[in-house]
């Protein structure tokens, strides 16, 4: 498949819908299952932000998320929708690599998280400094907020999915949203959408490749 034709597939949306995907990838198109990974790396990229905050990290958590969901494409069952699945497995991806972390960290001072500088387009010193702002305003929320809040606010996901993703009654997921915003300050609620966690496209064609490569 034509490189331009996958990125418009992916980039359309509603095009060819996840189901389709997985049914045709089944059937022995893998090289469809780029179009999954272009359609799904923003969201995970800031799930994974939202547990481990650390770049490394969240792109060796997407790799392996990617891989995991490849090879049980066969178990998904359609119970929920596709991403709700997907992201599913990039938490408990993320929450591995925490865990390997937190191990690599016995004997040692507890572990302070860092707020690192993100990748961003250069829009000027105050937009850098206004992403810079927001992404660090949303990483110091304590956890079980800041997922929830990125689910639901940033992806857009109902609160049913989220609930499923994240293993919560529907009522949690709305008191930890109402939570987790009275944490941010009003006025930033605005730009998140559009500058929080940037997956920009050189890193999107770099986890393309990287995840076709190793599924052969």
């Amino acid at each position: 498949m034509e490189m331009a034709l996958v990125i418009e597939i992916a980039a359309g949306g509603g095009l060819i819908s996840d189901e389709s995907l997985i049914t045709r990838i089944l059937s022995g198109e893998k090289r469809l299952y780029e179009i999954v990974v272009r359609r799904n790396n923003q969201r995970l990229f800031r799930v994974g932000m939202a547990i481990l905050n650390q770049d490394p990290e969240v792109e060796e958590a997407m790799q392996r998320a990617y891989i995991r969901a490849y090879e049980n494409l066969k178990k998904f069952e359609n119970r929920s929708s596709f991403r709700t699945w997907l992201t599913r497995i990039m938490i408990n991806e993320c929450l591995s690599i925490r865990r390997e972390r937190q191990k690599r960290l016995v004997g040692f001072s507890p572990e302070v998280e860092n707020y690192p500088n993100m990748e961003m387009p250069d829009r000027g010193l105050m937009s850098k400094e206004l992403n810079a702002l927001l992404e660090q305003a949303i990483a110091r929320l304590p956890q079980r907020y800041r997922l929830v809040f990125i689910l639901r606010e940033i992806e857009d996901m109902s609160v049913k999915e989220t609930g499923e993703a994240l293993g919560l009654e529907p009522s949690n997921v709305k008191i930890r949203l109402s939570r987790a915003k009275t944490m941010l300050r009003q006025h930033l609620k605005g730009y998140i959408r559009d500058h929080v966690y940037r997956f920009h496209r050189s890193r999107c064609d770099w986890m393309v490749q990287q995840v076709m490569v190793r599924i052969g």
